[in-house]
């Protein structure tokens, strides 16, 4: 069993939104800006009392590279296993941090993740969708904040 869960806060890389300001002229739409947000892949097995934990995130320089030779536009941050049916992670349990893998086995564990359907496409579809909900959600807070500040 796989499960993904992000968090579309802070999602909106900063240079994004310092490219919008400095390059907006008075006539031109605002680019459409893009929610990226680090993402975590759980993989359960029913047999085992541990699940793999692998902490995602898309780093900035690889987003928007369409058309460039096929690479991943997510990275694994980090890896750690966790025990199965825990609400809370552990911050006993060890957890390695892939700036420090051997190339080869960060390789695998992403051959691991495209396997069970963690890949470039489905990576696209939760960037389509994450920033959908962003939207969703900032017009919805500025809604709210309008009404609270009107309110007396």
């Amino acid at each position: 069993r796989i499960t993904v869960t992000f968090n579309i806060n802070n999602s909106i890389p900063a240079s994004a939104e310092e490219d919008t300001q400095e390059q907006q002229k008075p006539d031109e739409q605002e680019p459409e800006l893009t929610s990226t947000p680090n993402f975590v892949v759980e993989v359960i097995k029913d047999d085992t009392k541990q699940t793999l934990v692998l902490d995602c995130h898309f780093p900035e320089d690889e987003i928007g590279h369409e058309g460039e030779e096929e690479s991943d536009i997510f990275t694994i941050r980090e890896v750690s296993f966790q025990p199965t049916g825990e609400a809370d992670w552990k911050d006993t349990n060890y957890t390695l941090n892939t700036d420090s893998l051997d190339w080869a086995l960060y390789d695998h564990l992403m051959d691991f993740l495209a396997d069970r359907g963690v890949d470039n496409t489905f990576a696209d579809e939760l960037i389509e969708l994450s920033t959908a909900l962003e939207h969703q959600e900032y017009i919805k807070f500025l809604e709210d904040l309008k009404s609270f500040v009107k309110c007396q």
